[in-house]
């Protein structure tokens, strides 16, 4: 005869452990971005700089999901907020909400859309590279129309922010988006075969 299944509650202690962990990889995630913003080569002729932070974003999108995706970068905007060194350098030396609404803010104001949207796409079927280039691709997209349209209330000319924003920058995001789907893909195909 089958046993019924016991349902177990967890205690308050196991909740608040759980909780503790879920901040800790929420952080960890938003200081990864931080990290990967520091890796900046500036460029002579844009206030946007050649950074790595875009594709820290997407691999934690990819990593952690739509949610936790959009929150790491949540809480990685309220760390810049507050004045905490984690956006790349400003070629004009803007530092917290200053930067947050100076030429990249667009950029910045989209990351956590951009998160949620790649990983949201990545999480709903198979783990394949495809997948997470589909989903890195068109959050790329929605990362570039959102620092375009920002940067065009600057410059009052789409024509010039498009110089300013994108053309600059596509080789460098076809390749951060190629690594972050590797990535994110051999990850998901490793963590499934650990279990």
């Amino acid at each position: 005869m089958a046993r019924p299944a016991v349902q177990t509650l967890s205690s308050p202690q196991e909740r608040l452990l759980d909780a503790a962990r879920e901040v800790a990889m929420l952080v960890g995630a938003s200081l990864f971005v931080a990290l990967c913003a520091r890796i900046t080569i500036p460029l002579p002729l844009t206030p946007v700089p050649l950074t790595a932070q875009n594709f820290g974003v997407l691999l934690v999108g990819l990593l952690l999901g739509s949610r936790r995706g959009f929150a790491a970068l949540m809480i990685y905007l309220a760390e810049g907020a507050t004045g905490m060194p984690v956006f790349s350098p400003s070629a004009l030396g803007l530092s917290a909400f200053a930067h947050i609404f100076g030429p990249t803010g667009g950029y910045l104001l989209a990351y956590p859309f951009v998160a949620a949207l790649a990983g949201f796409i990545f999480e709903r079927g198979p783990k394949t590279f495809l997948r997470a280039v589909i989903g890195g691709l068109l959050a790329e997209l929605l990362l570039f129309a959102s620092g375009i349209a920002w940067l065009s209330l600057y410059t009052h000319s789409l024509a010039k922010a498009a110089y300013l924003g994108l053309y600059w920058f596509v080789a460098a995001e076809v390749i951060k988006l190629l690594f972050a789907a590797a990535i994110a893909a051999r990850w998901r195909r490793g963590s499934v075969a650990r279990q």
